[in-house]
């Protein structure tokens, strides 16, 4: 059930960002590449840390990540040249989003997904990857007046479906692990 848990993200997320409105726009193509390439290795990195002998410290391994994260990132924004400005250039509305997306996008958010990755299996916790995309979804139909197509509503199905398929599989594998030691 996982294994169609996941399936079932991938669809969910293939409907969400292959819409005609999307595609259409200039290098959409490229963005998707980068998009399932960052799902790969978000996908390893949460298994290696699950996994790996990492300081017991959360806030150390999210700082572990936000700095090669950041690294990477930096490289890749160098080699498609995009374009660079500084924090003091930004609009005060544009700031006050970025601080919170550092405290609340990241640090809490990072600190908290380290310390599942420690005490829960990597496919559960990996389920924010199907649900934080319709969380954006609705963001942006609430503040911004995006619009939310069909395929859209249907993607979202789909990705919840997902994440439902891969939270039962543990639930069952429990139940049935409590049963067998019951007299």
């Amino acid at each position: 059930m996982s294994i169609i848990g996941v399936i079932l993200g991938f669809i969910g997320i293939y409907l969400l960002v292959g819409q005609e409105e999307i595609i259409a726009r200039e290098n959409s193509v490229l963005g998707m590449i980068m998009i399932f390439a960052c799902m790969c290795s978000w996908g390893y990195g949460s298994l290696f840390v699950g996994k790996a002998d990492l300081p017991k410290n959360y806030f150390v391994n999210t700082g572990y990540q936000m700095f090669t994260g950041g690294i990477l990132l930096g490289l890749m924004s160098l080699a498609f040249g995009e374009p660079w400005s500084a924090p003091w250039e930004w609009s005060g509305k544009v700031q006050w989003v970025m601080v919170l997306l550092v405290l609340f996008g990241s640090i809490v958010a990072f600190t908290s997904f380290n310390y599942l990755l420690r005490t829960v299996s990597p496919e559960k916790v990996a389920t924010s990857t199907y649900v934080n995309p319709i969380v954006a979804l609705l963001l942006g139909w609430y503040f911004l007046d995006e619009t939310i197509t069909l395929q859209s509503m249907m993607a979202a199905v789909i990705l919840l479906t997902g994440v439902y398929f891969i939270n039962t599989t543990k639930k069952l594998v429990l139940f049935a692990r409590f049963r067998k030691r019951m007299p």
